[in-house]
């Protein structure tokens, strides 16, 4: 049966780990009312080598046979020698260049990834309680004061439920020493130039396979351990557009992350960027800031935390947004046990209160 899009086309999704390594079930996402797909990866893949075709095509058939589209990637990460700018970027260059012509001929159309330095995001709780008894991820600058990236580490492995937590690879982590140690000097001009050589070599190749790349900010958007970081805000935002003139070279618009800033003002970098054809995924989750860079993920209702749901929501409707949203994050709730912030329960709660949103906007605006 094929499901009836949401006015205006834009496309409701929800993050799948895959049938090894996610305990919710592409039925249980199904029966989620307003779902249209999933957003994927291939996580046995060791980052920096080709993605095949055949894998892509699996998931592709195991999500149309739950009725949901399989469109979108989250990520083909980036090697950290393309980031170091190291010779070797080259040889991973082309592995990515050839992954983005497998997913094209397996349906894909939109690739998240991100440039963010060993650490693809960073959090110092894993499980804090809230006043209901429902926990969430929860970052607290303080706490990250006097330890070291391995501290930091050691701590998240040992909160992750058991699960693999995207960015926090086994192989990417045994090399952290050497990566710490490879980063010193690097400042935030000479990352920005790595990803300008590396987008003037991939976004020719993604625009004429028909995908879109959508960046994802920096997680939160300041520097942790002395790293560099290259997408915090609208001024970081501008200059990646301007490296290559390309709607396939885009933004994720990730409102947790970029919301942990108070100072970034979402609707108006959705309105800008979407007039510029850039945003190419949103995900839509609301935090709490208590002070600068101490902060906690809430339930997606406004009224929660420091983001106006209603005003992202209408600033994605206002640029015609048609591609996928994905409601991020969410607390875990009503007992139940699983990867941090990847429930299926809260997350099913956000993407039905985002989509109510999108109607009630759809109605107010006229359309039907």
């Amino acid at each position: 049966m094929q499901k009836e899009q949401t006015s205006m086309s834009m496309r409701m999704t929800f993050r799948w780990y895959g049938e090894k390594d996610d305990k919710i079930t592409l039925q249980q996402i199904d029966q989620i009312p307003g779902m249209d797909g999933i957003v994927g990866a291939l996580f046995d893949i060791p980052v920096g080598e080709v993605w095949p075709v055949e894998p892509l095509l699996h998931i592709k058939k195991q999500a149309e046979a739950n009725n949901l589209v399989f469109k979108d990637l989250e990520s083909i990460n980036v090697h950290e020698d393309i980031k170091l700018g190291l010779p070797s970027r080259d040889q991973y260059i082309e592995n990515y260049i050839q992954s983005l012509r497998n997913a094209a001929k397996a349906g894909i159309e939109m690739v998240c990834y991100n440039f963010m330095p060993v650490f693809d995001w960073t959090r110092t709780e894993l499980a804090k309680p809230l006043y209901d008894g429902s926990t969430v991820l929860a970052y607290d600058y303080h706490m990250v004061a006097g330890k070291t990236p391995q501290d930091m580490v050691k701590e998240v492995l040992e909160n992750s439920n058991g699960y693999v937590l995207p960015g926090w690879e086994p192989e990417r982590l045994k090399e952290l020493t050497r990566l710490f140690e490879a980063y010193e000097g690097m400042d935030e001009d000479g990352l920005r130039k790595n990803l300008e050589y590396f987008l003037k070599a991939v976004i020719p190749v993604a625009e004429e396979v028909g995908i879109k790349m959508g960046i994802h900010p920096d997680d939160p958007p300041i520097s942790v351990f002395g790293l560099p970081r290259i997408v915090k805000n609208e001024s970081d935002l501008d200059k990646i557009a301007a490296m290559v003139d390309s709607p396939s070279n885009g933004f994720t618009i990730c409102t947790g992350s970029l919301g942990a800033n108070r100072q970034n003002d979402i609707p108006h970098i959705i309105r800008k960027f979407g007039k510029m054809g850039r945003v190419n995924f949103l995900h839509i989750r609301n935090v709490q800031v208590h002070e600068p860079w101490v902060f906690n993920e809430v339930a997606h209702k406004s009224q929660i935390g420091n983001l106006d749901m209603f005003e992202i929501v209408k600033a994605a409707y206002d640029i015609g947004f048609d591609g996928p949203i994905r409601p991020d994050h969410g607390r875990m709730i009503w007992g139940e046990e699983g990867r941090p912030g990847y429930g299926l329960y809260d997350r099913a709660l956000g993407a039905n209160y985002l989509c109510g949103l999108w109607d009630a906007i759809n109605r107010i605006c006229g359309q039907k």
